[in-house]
């Protein structure tokens, strides 16, 4: 197969990839965004239960704007919610605000993945935009050293993302764990909740396939001319 015709399929199928992983994640939002939960508790009220649980009182819980804005904040030691989740009442504002505060309690038992992943996060950060950088002045001036270099740097944010995933899984996997627990949710919802947790671990599932593919399209259009 040529080159060019391989890594324009390569693009594609990580368009695709990235469009299917959207596209269950909204899908399955909007779903259990619609459920409402037993308990007729709030994302607030979750997260924060389940933080005093943990003895975890001095991490507060914000709102922020945006859909799926979610994070947890290591360095400020905040939990931000978005809005519809933060006054939400539903097995999907349920799911995510125990999800991030999943984090918080990997941050105050010292996961390592969360604490190597913190730890590289600065470089990654140059990484990324360095990586395009490089790329995007390679192909310019036909410099391929310059490319090789962009890749290289493309690799250090694939760590990053392969580092993500266990930290992901396991955020959910303590939610999970939390809030059956605390009894904050029965069995029937715990199986939404597993459901709407595994559509959003999808999508990071899907980022680092989605990066191995983009490497090596630059890899096949690149990889040759080294050699010329």
């Amino acid at each position: 197969m040529d080159n060019y015709i391989l890594s324009e399929l390569l693009l594609i199928i990580g368009f695709i990839i990235s469009l299917c992983a959207q596209l269950y994640i909204t899908t399955s939002y909007n779903k259990y965004k619609k459920i409402e939960n037993s308990k007729n508790l709030s994302g607030f009220e979750v997260a924060r239960r389940i933080l005093d649980r943990n003895k975890l009182k001095d991490i507060y819980i914000t709102e922020v704007k945006g859909n799926l804005t979610d994070h947890y904040d290591p360095s400020r030691k905040v939990v931000r919610l978005s809005s519809e989740v933060f006054h939400g009442t539903t097995i999907a504002s349920v799911s995510v605000a125990a999800h991030e505060v999943g984090h918080a309690i990997q941050d105050n038992t010292g996961y390592k993945f969360m604490r190597f992943r913190s730890s590289i996060y600065p470089i990654v950060n140059l990484s990324s935009y360095g990586g395009y950088f490089a790329i995007l002045l390679g192909i310019i001036f036909q410099a391929i050293d310059l490319i090789w270099i962009g890749i290289a740097l493309e690799v250090i944010v694939l760590l990053f993302q392969l580092v993500t995933l266990p930290v992901e899984f396991n955020a959910s996997k303590r939610a999970k764990e939390e809030l059956k627990k605390i009894q904050l949710i029965n069995q029937d919802e715990l199986e939404d909740v597993s459901a709407m947790l595994y559509a959003a671990a999808l999508t990071y599932v899907a980022s680092v396939i989605t990066t191995i593919l983009q490497i090596l399209r630059l890899i096949v259009l690149y990889g040759g001319r080294r050699r010329d």
